[in-house]
């Protein structure tokens, strides 16, 4: 699923500016680390961008949404590796090793104890070490990820901008109240252009970690488009 491409090295400079939530990066250029990051392992793939609807009512998650509202942080969102969202003793959920962060922008209770969230992904995140709370929580100490790399064949580019493009007009005919993502759109940014098509896509949980997982943006619209070329939609 992730073949290795040749590109060349024409590079297009993303124009979007980083949110208040971005953690910038030390100057000495080691990693920031973050030593108590609490994980929401879901059936899903969060992308920096990315809209993320949840209706909490595990009181572990509960407190969790409490304790980062009342702090103004992010916690982290992993693909789960192996077991279900709700832990077992006899079935430990394991999470995937990168992640998302993911800031809480909205939030209501639907009735006592059941919370209606809505998160917006930021960087990515690698676990470093977890271990799992008397609560059931699970905590990270995680490095944050740097930026994508941008290195994109800007024909690919256009294609695939083109695509994201007709798609979006054709969900919003259809239905405009029910966006898969929120504005702003940074059409001209390479990575929120990839990390778009790669949410929209119907590729498996797995393809989808592994797109995100990539460094560079420019391999990850080479994929996009490969997919969609295959598939007829470029």
């Amino acid at each position: 699923m992730i073949p290795v491409m040749l590109r060349d090295t024409t590079r297009y400079a993303p124009m979007s500016s980083h949110p208040p939530s971005y953690i910038p990066a030390n100057s000495d250029s080691t990693p920031v680390i973050l030593d108590a990051l609490p994980l929401f392992p879901l059936h899903t793939v969060l992308f920096p961008d990315g809209r993320l609807p949840l209706r909490v009512f595990e009181k572990r998650y509960v407190d969790m949404v409490r304790s980062c509202l009342r702090d103004a942080s992010a916690f982290g969102v992993c693909l789960i590796s192996s077991g279900q969202e709700v832990a077992r003793p006899d079935d430990p959920t394991i999470p995937e090793s990168v992640g998302c962060l993911a800031e809480i922008v909205d939030c209501n209770m639907e009735q006592l104890g059941v919370l209606l969230i809505e998160a917006r992904g930021r960087q990515r995140f690698r676990v470093l070490s977890h271990e799992t709370h008397d609560d059931g929580l699970l905590v990270a100490r995680a490095e944050v990820l740097p930026d994508d790399i941008i290195d994109c064949k800007l024909e690919l580019l256009g294609e695939c901008l083109a695509a994201l493009r007709r798609i979006v007009t054709a969900i919003h005919a259809e239905s405009p109240d029910n966006l898969p993502f929120s504005e702003p759109y940074l059409w001209d940014d390479p990575t929120w252009v990839a990390n778009r098509l790669c949410e929209l896509l119907p590729v498996p949980l797995k393809a989808k970690q592994m797109l995100m997982e990539l460094p560079d943006a420019g391999m990850r619209i080479e994929i996009v488009h490969r997919y969609m070329r295959q598939h007829h939609i470029v």
